[in-house]
C-alpha cells in the first residue's frame, strides 16, 4: 500500500502571494514538494483535516522564499578559511596559529587565515611571514576582506598584493582554495546561512569556469543534499567569455537545482573612489567624468557575443554614465516580437542613475539588481558628505532611486553582493523602504519602495531573473513549495522596528530546512 503523501499547512492572518494580491488572512497548503492549494482561512478545513503537520502562526508573514541574485560564495569563505585571527595582536602570534593551522592543512598547499584586524597589529619583524615560509604562499584577509597580510611568495604567485585585493584581483587564490578539503562542506554551512535568513534561490557569480567546484555543485546535486536552488553566472576575470564553458554547463546541469545563467561582469566601479563613470564631471575632478576608463570595447564585444549565443549578462554599473552606456548596448541587443530584451540582460547596482536612462531601460523590459542593505553599511552625514564631495549640487537626487526604477517597467530585483552584505530581509526592507543609515538618518524617502514591493521584488521578481517563473517565486497551486515565514506583520509595524523582525521558518522544496518557531 502506498505511504499517504504527506500534507503541511500554514495559517496566518498575512498570507503574501507576491501575485500582486494584497497580504490576506489565509492558507497554504503544501504537499510534497509543492503547494496544493492557497487560500482565505474560511476554505482551510478540508486541508487541515487532511493534514500530517498543522502550523498556525498568528500574523506572521507568510511569503515565497527569498531569492539572492547577486553572491559569491568564494567571497563568504574567506570569512572562515584557515587559521582564526580574531584573537591575534601581534605577528609573532600571527606565525603560531598559522604553523598551527599548517599540522592540519594538506601538504604543499598555500596558507590562508581570516579576521585579520591590521589596527593595533603589532608587527615586530617586517619580514617575518617571508622568513617562515620563504617559499609557501601565506594570505591573511580582514573580517571585511579589504586587504590582507601575505608574504613575498603569495605574492609572486597569486599577482596581487595588500593594496588590491578584491575578488577580481584574487582568481589565482580562488582556484586553489575552492580545491581543498571540506569546501563541499563548507558549501552545506553556506546554504544553512541563507536558508536561515529565509533565502531559497540564488544566482550565483562563478568566475571563470569555476575552477573544478562545478564537480562538488553536481555532487550535491545528485546526493539531493541542496537545500538553495542555484544559478551560476560565469564571471571572467582570467580569461576572456568562455561561450563553450556555458554551452557545457547548460548540457551538464538540467536538474532541479543548479542551473547555468549567463555571464556577469563589471563596468565601472565606485563614485566616492572616482572610477564610476558619470554623465556630467565629478565636482572633485573638474572636467573628468572617470578617472579610470572603462573596457567598453571589451566589454560590446562579449555582451554581442553572449547576446548571438543565447545567454544573457549581467553588467555591474554604479554611475549614470555606465549605465546610460549599457542602456545603450542593451538596446543594440536580440528583442523579441514585443520590442524587449530576448535574453533578460540586467545591470546590477545602479547607484547612480538618469532618470531618462531608467525609463529606457523599462521600455525594453530590462532587469535590475539592486543592493537595498547597502545604506546599512554607513552614517548619514558619511554619505552626505561624499555626494556633495563627489557631485555638488542637486545630484544626489538621482542617488538609489528605485522609485523611478519601479515606475519605469523595470523588474526590480534584490542582491547583496554577498559577503559584502550577509541577507537581511527586514534589514533591506529597513533600508530600502524607509531610506535608513547604519544611525538611523534618512536620505531620498521619495526614492524608495513600499514593503509589499520589496517583497515582490525578492521573491517573484528574483525568480524571473533567474528564468524560474513558471515554478517558483508566488503562493499558487502548483508551484514549487520554497516558503519563507517572518516573524512578524511587518506590514503594519513601524519601518523603524522592521529590521528587529526575523525568519521563523524556511521551506526549500517542500522541506523545512530552517525552524526557528
Amino acid at each position: 500500500m502506498k505511504e499517504r503523501q504527506k500534507c503541511l499547512v500554514l495559517l496566518s492572518k498575512n498570507v503574501f502571494p507576491a501575485t500582486g494580491e494584497a497580504p490576506f488572512d489565509g492558507f497554504v497548503a503544501v504537499e510534497g514538494n509543492r503547494i496544493a492549494a492557497v487560500g482565505p482561512r474560511a476554505e482551510a478545513g478540508e486541508w487541515v483535516e487532511k493534514a500530517t503537520q498543522v502550523l498556525e502562526l498568528g500574523d506572521r508573514v507568510v511569503t515565497p522564499g527569498f531569492v539572492d541574485v547577486h553572491t559569491f560564495f568564494t567571497g563568504w569563505a574567506l570569512l572562515s578559511l584557515g587559521a582564526d585571527f580574531s584573537d591575534v595582536k601581534t605577528d609573532v602570534q600571527g606565525v603560531a596559529a598559522l604553523k598551527e593551522y599548517e599540522k592540519t592543512a594538506p601538504e604543499g598547499t598555500a596558507l590562508f587565515g581570516h579576521s585579520w584586524q591590521p589596527d593595533g597589529f603589532e608587527v615586530t619583524d617586517a619580514a617575518l611571514l617571508d622568513k617562515t615560509w620563504p617559499d609557501k604562499p601565506v594570505v591573511v584577509f580582514t573580517a571585511d576582506r579589504g586587504t590582507c597580510w601575505m608574504n613575498s611568495a603569495a605574492r609572486r604567485r597569486y599577482g596581487f598584493g595588500p593594496e588590491k585585493c578584491y575578488a577580481e584581483m584574487i582568481w589565482k587564490m580562488i582556484r586553489e582554495y575552492l580545491q581543498l578539503p571540506g569546501m563541499k562542506e563548507k558549501y552545506k554551512e553556506y546554504m544553512q546561512m541563507l536558508n536561515e535568513r529565509g533565502v531559497t534561490t540564488i544566482k550565483e557569480m562563478t568566475f571563470d569556469t569555476y575552477y573544478g567546484f562545478a564537480d562538488k555543485m553536481e555532487e550535491l546535486e545528485k546526493e539531493d543534499a541542496l537545500t538553495v536552488r542555484v544559478s551560476m553566472m560565469s564571471q571572467p576575470v582570467g580569461e576572456g567569455i568562455n561561450i563553450e564553458h556555458g554551452k557545457e554547463m547548460c548540457r551538464r546541469f538540467t536538474g532541479p537545482f543548479v542551473s547555468f545563467s549567463g555571464y556577469n561582469r563589471m563596468t565601472d566601479r565606485s563614485i566616492p573612489s572616482s572610477m564610476a563613470e558619470l554623465i556630467e564631471p565629478y565636482k572633485s575632478h573638474p572636467g573628468m567624468t572617470n578617472t579610470v576608463p572603462v573596457e567598453w570595447d571589451l566589454i560590446e564585444k562579449e555582451t554581442h557575443l553572449a547576446d548571438e549565443n543565447g545567454f544573457r549578462y549581467s553588467l555591474h554599473c554604479q554611475g549614470d554614465g555606465a549605465i546610460r552606456h549599457t542602456v545603450a548596448l542593451f538596446d543594440s541587443c536580440q528583442k523579441d516580437e514585443n520590442g524587449k530584451l530576448k535574453h533578460r540582460h540586467a545591470i546590477t547596482d545602479l547607484e547612480y542613475s538618469n532618470p531618462a536612462d531608467l525609463e529606457k531601460f523599462g521600455a525594453l523590459g530590462g532587469i535590475v539588481e539592486v543592493y537595498a542593505q547597502i545604506q546599512s553599511l554607513d552614517n548619514k552625514q558619511d554619505v552626505l558628505d561624499m555626494i556633495d564631495a563627489q557631485l555638488g549640487g542637486d545630484r544626489g537626487k538621482n542617488y538609489w532611486n528605485r522609485r523611478k526604477m519601479w515606475d519605469s517597467g523595470l523588474t526590480v530585483t534584490c542582491g547583496t553582493d554577498l559577503p559584502l552584505l550577509i541577507p537581511n530581509i527586514p534589514e533591506a526592507i529597513y533600508c530600502g523602504v524607509g531610506g535608513h543609515f547604519a544611525d538611523g538618518g534618512t536620505y531620498n524617502e521619495q526614492n524608495m519602495l513600499t514593503v509589499a514591493e520589496m517583497l515582490t521584488a525578492w521573491t517573484r521578481n528574483g525568480q524571473y531573473n533567474c528564468f524560474n517563473e513558471d515554478r517558483l517565486g508566488t503562493l499558487e497551486a502548483g508551484k514549487l513549495a520554497d516558503i519563507a515565514v517572518l516573524d512578524a506583520d511587518v506590514f503594519t509595524l513601524p519601518v523603524e522596528q522592521v529590521k528587529d523582525v526575523k525568519v521563523a521558518l524556511t521551506i526549500s522544496d517542500g522541506r523545512i530546512v530552517y525552524d526557528a518557531l
